[in-house]
């Protein structure tokens, strides 16, 4: 009796077990038709309700794994995973479908709505998005560091769906045709900005090309080009990025690399065949611009591109920031060198500041607006020197370039008094400024003393060389008459009027040709010019009263004297009034 309740007891216990086996498999079967219901109706209506359906199937799955006793286990495992597979491919579809729909290229004015007010278009673009674009990446106001403003890329209320698409994805390991969809949406759309905005993707051969004003617009481009597509665009996309594949860093930075590495290169080539074109001194200026905004963009782009999968894109930045560097120093050596050896034959025929001066001085004064960029320069990539003395250095070597080609040019006139008279304008013009330029710092107060000497003595050998002769003219020494009766103690008995009539002639014709030949030599600069008459009237005026006043009564006694006594000391003051201003030789006495 005993023995049959326990057996009784057994089979019942057997049957409960069956049962529940049995409700477990119906259960699971339950499930798997919703699921497939579901999966059937596609994730577009509700992704929520559609991602629960696949994680049904995994459990489903798992279950029918772990009870091959169940002899259908085969078929319904089949079935279970077709759903799956059926499930997971519509979910790349919807992936790719809501990526596609809400990826659009930025429109320009969009962009430059992100950007701080002093760095938007001027008004006079013509809304075509190649605008006219403020120049250079100069001086830029820390200020407004913060007042960028990130583009919207792709919606807020869209990308946690698109972060549950692509989490399913790389759970069924799709994560390689993830990164090809993601890939192919998104860079296409990168570019497409880039496009709209103006990039262009310019070879090394069109570069070379280009005339220089065309050239130097489109560097001017560049640089906010660069601004925008780094503080704006590529900020951006690396947001998207990293919310979209949040949890999987390494697939977020290679998603964000293979986007951007197209858009990247098409900005850095540009950059890359001005760094390596042919050397030229206006190209200094754009280089240094360029180089500017590459330093201030770097720790942006080392953010943005962060990762091992970004390494080749930094790595291609900097080796942009290194060659233009390299660029704009050898640049520098060439500008110090076209200096010394430049051979125009142009001379200046009135003495006055030639045109290699002023272009030299401008060009060192324009350099002193860079003075930070330059500094910089010479700390990275310089010999170990402090910048502020290798910076002085450089400077002095153009000036003294500078100085030794004048030398040179000096040569070509025939007149040794126009030598200096043209050395003593240039010279006084490199010191004038100097002191007027931030270059006085840099070259010191010795250097301007220096040359303010040097003009000095130009402007005395100048009144020496041009003046000496004819101060011999109207001097006493040598009127004797042909008795040999000399001139002392003021008494001009002993002279000979026939001599002193041509001491005066000599004097009057020595005169006109000075005066016709100074009156077109030029002295630019009113102060200079007004000392240096002084000058040569504080020479001659007392010589030639002192001689009129001693010998004019012979002539004035004698036939004819106003052809002798041409001038009285005041007609020769207002005709030295009338020296270096450059007249042409047929213009009248004033």
């Amino acid at each position: 009796m005993q023995i049959r309740t326990h057996a009784i007891r057994k089979a019942h216990e057997n049957i409960d077990k069956t049962l529940k086996a049995a409700e477990a498999i119906l259960s699971q079967f339950h499930l798997l038709r919703q699921a497939e219901s579901k999966v059937l109706k596609g994730p577009h209506e509700d992704l929520e309700s559609y991602l629960e359906a696949i994680a049904q199937l995994r459990k489903i799955i798992r279950y029918f794994g772990s009870n091959k006793s169940f002899k259908s286990s085969d078929g319904v495992l089949n079935h279970a995973n077709s759903l799956l597979a059926k499930a997971q491919s519509k979910l790349e579809d919807e992936f790719k479908q809501l990526l596609a729909s809400y990826s659009k290229a930025v429109e320009p004015d969009r962009l430059f709505d992100g950007l701080p007010n002093s760095l938007r278009p001027s008004a006079d673009g013509d809304g075509s998005g190649k605008s006219p674009m403020p120049h250079g990446g100069h001086h830029d106001d820390d200020s407004e560091v913060a007042a960028y403003t990130l583009p919207v890329l792709i919606p807020s209320r869209v990308l946690p769906l698109l972060h549950d698409l692509a989490q399913q994805m790389v759970q069924a390991g799709h994560q390689q045709l993830l990164l090809q969809i993601y890939k192919e949406t998104r860079s296409f759309v990168l570019e497409e900005s880039l496009t709209k905005l103006g990039v262009e993707k310019l070879s090394k051969e069109d570069v070379q090309r280009m005339q220089w004003e065309v050239l130097e617009a489109k560097i001017g481009n560049w640089i906010h080009f660069m601004r925008i597509a780094v503080k704006l665009l590529f900020a951006g996309e690396r947001q998207v990025c990293d919310q979209i594949f949040q949890g999987f860093d390494s697939l977020s930075d290679r998603c964000f690399a293979e986007v951007t590495v197209s858009s990247v290169s098409m900005l850095l080539s540009f950059g890359d065949a001005i760094a390596r074109s042919k050397r030229s001194p206006e190209k200094l200026f754009v280089l240094l611009d360029m180089y500017e905004i590459m330093r201030e963009l770097h720790t942006e782009i080392e953010t943005i591109f962060k990762g091992k999968a970004c390494l080749e894109i930094r790595d291609s930045a900097m080796g942009l920031t290194k060659r233009l560097a390299q660029t704009a120093q050898e640049t520098f050596g060439d500008f110090e060198e076209a200096v010394e050896k430049d051979a125009t034959k142009t001379a200046v025929q009135d003495g006055t500041v030639h045109p290699l001066t002023s272009y030299v001085i401008n060009y060192v004064k324009f350099l002193f607006d860079y003075q930070a960029t330059l500094k910089q320069l010479f700390l990275e990539f310089g010999n170990g020197d402090d910048s502020n003395s290798q910076l002085a250095s450089v400077t002095m070597r153009i000036m003294q370039a500078l100085q030794n080609n004048l030398d040179g040019k000096s040569k070509q006139y025939r007149d040794p008094a126009l030598t200096h008279l043209f050395l003593m304008n240039n010279i006084h013009y490199m010191v004038r400024s100097v002191r007027r330029s931030e270059a006085k710092d840099l070259l010191g107060d010795d250097w301007v003393q220096r040359h303010r000497r040097i003009v000095q003595q130009h402007a005395n050998l100048y009144k020496r060389t041009a003046w000496t002769k004819i101060l011999q003219t109207s001097s006493a020494q040598g009127l004797t008459s042909s008795g040999g009766g000399s001139l002392e103690g003021g008494n001009s008995s002993g002279v000979s009027r026939g001599l002193l009539k041509e001491r005066f002639k000599m004097f009057n014709m020595q005169f006109d040709e000075l005066h016709q030949r100074q009156s077109q030599w030029t002295v630019p600069d009113t102060e200079l010019r007004e000392s240096l008459r002084l000058a040569v009237a504080e020479v001659l005026l007392p010589a030639y009263r002192s001689f009129l006043k001693r010998f004019g009564p012979l002539v004035e006694n004698g036939k004819n004297p106003q052809k002798y006594i041409k001038y009285t000391a005041e007609d020769l003051e207002r005709l030295l009034g009338e020296l270096f201003e450059g007249k042409s030789m047929n213009e009248p006495r004033r």
